[in-house]
């Protein structure tokens, strides 16, 4: 006789079964999970999953020697292995707060079989102990260079502007000293147009290390986009100076002003009312107020021809640039350099003060040509070594692509 069965039974039969095919997937899912190879990390060219690993920072009285004696080093002496690895590794170079990683073997005697030492984020040591004979080396990790190009509208000054795209501060300071003769970036104004084509490097390909070099740029200053492209003329020299779209350099003879980031407090006059001596008088030159001990620079290479004290000028330096230009600057706190030094462009020869004739800090730049004070912001100066005729068309080669990836970010 055949067997009947309620719809009851026949749902209660579907749903065990469902349940038991439901489970066995799951099992399937947890079996692939637990069989799933583990991740093996390999760093200073050893896989950790094949020691027990031990990672630190050097503290205060730890020495390498302090260190390794507390580990189970065998029949290996402190002093043996010190005298053996000191010609690789001088052991007394050991920072405090510098990363180390112990490498011990796996079993129950748990042995130190590598010590790893790292002064920086790029080089590192390695004092290998697990052969009787001790080897050491130092290794630098692989260097990655990655060019990237930003642009468009600052949004700030262009340190801010930097700061927001997530660009290392010392491009900003890069910038301005291949600018300093042509953008005085106090002026330059929120929604100017910007593109700066730079590389940054990577350790290991992933470990952000700063910026490497710039490879191109441009600034909207005063309504006038200004490029900057290097070059080298002289590839054996291995010069290095910067030039605009047209192959025009951007380095002028002088410095737009002996103080960066200041401002002018008082021009150049035939007749101006002096703040201390309450008359009217001529100021032949330009100030620049700028805090107690900022660095004064010249704004050119030459010699120091005169330092000393006057009750108007206070401590002063004057500098001697060529048969034509001199320059003077006053008022300083601190006199650094001495009569007859040759000096380079941009070096610093004293501190911002108000010795002298002065109601506060500030230098009082002065400016001579054949003898003459003139106002040098009028003054229009000599430009440096243009480029020759031979390079130009090798030149215009090399910025095409780079002028092109800059127009681009910024839409020019």
């Amino acid at each position: 006789m055949q067997k009947k069965y309620s719809l009851k039974q026949v749902l209660i039969t579907i749903i065990v079964l469902f349940s038991l095919v439901s489970c066995n997937k799951s099992d399937d899912v947890l079996e692939k999970e637990i069989i799933k190879p583990a991740v093996k990390k390999i760093e200073f060219g050893f896989k950790y999953s094949d020691f027990n690993v031990v990672q630190d920072t050097i503290k205060k009285g730890d020495t390498f020697g302090t260190i390794i004696e507390n580990q189970n080093i065998g029949n290996k002496k402190v002093y043996d292995i010190i005298k053996k690895v000191k010609d690789t590794f001088d052991v007394r170079i050991i920072r405090i707060n510098k990363p180390y990683t112990l490498l011990r073997s796996k079993n129950k005697t748990n042995k130190l079989q590598v010590f790893v030492y790292q002064p920086d984020a790029m080089n590192y040591y390695v004092v290998d102990l697990r052969d009787t004979a001790v080897v050491v080396y130092k290794k630098t990790k692989p260097i990655t260079i990655k060019t990237r190009t930003i642009g468009g509208l600052l949004k700030g000054s262009l340190s801010e502007t930097l700061e927001g795209a997530n660009v290392e501060g010392a491009l900003a300071s890069k910038i301005s000293k291949i600018y300093a003769w042509s953008i005085d970036f106090f002026k330059l104004k929120k929604g100017d147009r910007f593109a700066i084509t730079f590389t940054e490097r990577y350790i290991n390909d992933t470990i952000y290390d700063g910026v490497d070099s710039l490879k191109a740029a441009f600034f909207e200053y005063k309504g006038k986009i200004i490029y900057a492209f290097p070059y080298a003329q002289n590839p054996s020299s291995n010069k290095i100076e910067y030039y605009d779209e047209e192959g025009k350099t951007l380095k002028n003879f002088f410095l737009k002003t002996p103080i960066k980031f200041s401002r002018i407090s008082s021009r150049f006059s035939t007749n101006r009312f002096h703040p201390v001596q309450q008359r009217w008088k001529a100021h032949k030159g330009t100030d620049y107020a700028a805090p107690y001990g900022t660095p004064i620079t010249t704004t050119a290479a030459g010699t120091i021809e005169q330092t000393g004290f006057t009750a108007g000028n206070g401590n002063f330096v004057k500098v001697k640039h060529n048969g034509t230009y001199s320059t003077q600057y006053l008022h300083m706190s601190r006199i650094l350099v001495r009569r007859g030094q040759h000096v380079n462009q941009g070096q610093v020869i004293g501190r911002v003060g108000s010795t002298g004739l002065a109601t506060g800090p500030h230098v009082c730049y002065r400016f001579w040509k054949n003898g003459v004070q003139v106002d040098a912001l009028r003054l229009k100066l000599p430009n440096g070594e243009p480029m020759s005729g031979r390079n130009k068309d090798q030149f215009l080669k090399v910025i095409t692509p780079l002028k092109w990836q800059l127009d681009s970010v910024s839409n020019l």
